[in-house]
């Protein structure tokens, strides 16, 4: 019985173009009390990898967490073993924005303690209390409210490259990191505000608006099925787009174009652009944003150090990267002090303490 991948990310990408079926790339999540974690998610690999399923999927005592692609033509078969399951019945899945067949390469369906790394205790208090949801409409007449505070749930790399109009975006590494600076630069606005918050796809939200509401904040408010689901409910209800530019997203695509605006800048020489890549440098693999000059000419690399790194013969560099691990970088997104455009550290409510 086959429980985990076996196939190489190559081996794959070869299997799809030998397929030539359209897939589709969708996420979505659940908070349920799940008693044993590792036998559900067996269940899962098993049923799935005789689907064509491919993705991550994290499954906790606290419920699901997939991103995931598959062929267009099995989609029912998948929907309907979700239904299958008490409390996957008739769950919202967001489609992706943007498809491509090769955003996910394997299936990895993974136990951990928590399927968003948020560092909290549940048990302080109840994760269950969140906020209202709101629709695509609903949330943009909140968010030009001036009784309103807009904030980004997501990470410094994700809302570079794109985020709403007028929304406080935290300049941090991790969701974790967020919460605590959050409450303590809106203290003074917990009963007097509405407390509206967005991320990728909701699930950051569902844990921080009950956590918020523990806080304190009185009015608190998240955007249903995040930024993928208001862009679907944008385009059907030929509703105004209030999100600038694009929607970072954790496969391969790396990101979703949301509207034309460019609002991020190549990290090396500082031109207008918003893709992000890792250095070629396997030693390095900085995640950063690098225009296409630059790419030509450093090699897909972020410093010349990392490009003559590069140059050398492969097992010259497996012998340099032995027993060194990872750089430090590799978890600064973009911070590393060797990229002269990089994301500058600031005040992340200056601009709201000015208005």
């Amino acid at each position: 019985m086959q429980l985990y991948n076996k196939l190489s990310a190559k081996e794959r990408a070869e299997l799809i173009d030998q397929a030539g079926k359209k897939r589709l790339t969708l996420s979505f999540y659940q908070y349920a009390n799940i008693g044993n974690p590792q036998i559900l998610r067996d269940h899962l690999f098993l049923t799935w990898d005789k689907l064509e399923v491919l993705g991550r999927i994290y499954v906790a005592t606290e419920g699901i967490n997939g991103q995931l692609s598959l062929p267009a033509d099995r989609f029912n078969e998948f929907k309907n073993h979700l239904d299958s399951i008490d409390f996957l019945k008739d769950i919202r899945l967001n489609i992706a924005v943007e498809q491509d067949n090769k955003s996910f390469l394997k299936l990895k369906v993974k136990v951990r303690n928590k399927i968003v790394a948020d560092g909290l205790n549940d048990d302080t208090f109840d994760v269950t209390n969140k906020g209202i949801h709101l629709a695509a409409e609903d949330f943009n007449t909140y968010i030009e409210d001036e009784n309103t505070i807009l904030v980004d749930m997501r990470n410094h790399y994700e809302s570079e490259i794109g985020h709403f109009k007028n929304a406080i975006t935290p300049d941090v590494d991790t969701f974790r990191d967020s919460l605590d600076i959050i409450e303590a630069d809106l203290k003074d606005h917990k009963e007097d505000k509405n407390l509206v918050m967005y991320c990728t796809g909701g699930i950051r939200c569902e844990k921080a608006s009950a956590y918020f509401k523990h806080k304190g904040f009185k009015n608190v408010f998240q955007l249903e099925g995040g930024i993928i689901e208001y862009t679907r409910q944008v385009k059907e209800q030929n509703l105004e787009n209030k999100f600038l530019g694009q929607n970072f997203v954790f496969d391969d695509r790396r990101a979703e174009r949301i509207s034309d605006d460019v609002i991020a800048n190549c990290h090396q020489c500082g031109e207008p652009f918003d893709v992000h890549t890792n250095c070629a440098n396997e030693a390095c693999h900085l995640l950063f944003i690098q225009c296409p000059k630059c790419k030509e000419a450093m090699e897909n690399c972020c410093s010349t150090t990392c490009m003559e790194i590069n140059r050398l013969p492969f097992e010259e560099q497996k012998e340099l990267r032995k027993g060194q691990g990872n750089s430090n970088d590799i978890f600064k997104k973009g911070r590393a002090n060797h990229l002269p455009h990089k994301k500058d550290l600031r005040n992340i409510f200056d601009h709201f303490q000015k208005k």
